[in-house]
């Protein structure tokens, strides 16, 4: 499955694979990819915003002399006409920065940062990444290791709750079964012993 998500110059790759996604970029900036497995996508992201500050400051400069040429041409008496200009001039630019400006959802890994644009597909992007995560964590982490401590099956069933893989009623179902399986495991060695 792949999805792409395409803004202006920036163009975005996700390909989800098995066991692991790859995103690919492509902007003003450069080109790159990389894998990143499911289980390491982090729960906490951050937003970043590009846009062309230059061009925004000049538009609001632009625009303020429009007004003052225009307010001075009505103060004094003069005719209006050819007045607003600049006015003019700095809302197109004032729109083109607004037009132009990209915001991201960004999530760091320690493989790189994921850019998400925030847009079209945001969500379903977002929605698939976490959905194969849980998936895969619940097949690493989700059933009972018999050849772990009670202690390291209790702390592994909380961390899943942490990072939203099980829910509190699900990991004490977990841990009850694990406190009755790893009890039984240990009285059994302990016969044995005898």
């Amino acid at each position: 499955m792949e999805i792409v998500q395409k803004k202006r110059s920036n163009i975005h790759t996700f390909s989800f694979e098995e066991e692991y996604f790859n995103f690919a970029f492509a902007d003003k900036t450069g080109t790159g990819n990389t894998d990143i497995r499911y289980a390491d996508f982090p729960k906490k992201f951050s937003t970043r915003i590009d846009q062309n500050d230059w061009l925004k400051n000049v538009g609001y400069l632009w625009c303020a002399l429009g007004v003052f040429q225009l307010g001075f041409a009505m103060y004094s008496g003069e005719s209006l006409s050819g007045k607003a200009f600049w006015l003019s001039v700095g809302l197109t630019a004032l729109v083109w920065a607004r037009f132009s400006k990209v915001v991201y959802t960004v999530f760091s890994t320690e493989e790189g940062s994921v850019f998400v644009i925030q847009g079209k597909r945001h969500d379903e992007i977002i929605d698939e990444i976490n959905s194969r995560r849980k998936q895969q964590l619940m097949r690493w982490y989700g059933d009972i290791n018999a050849e772990n401590d009670l202690e390291t099956e209790i702390n592994k069933f909380n961390w899943l709750v942490d990072q939203e893989i099980l829910s509190r009623e699900e990991s004490n179902t977990k841990i009850a079964q694990a406190r009755l399986l790893l009890s039984d495991s240990f009285s059994s060695s302990s016969d044995l012993l005898n």
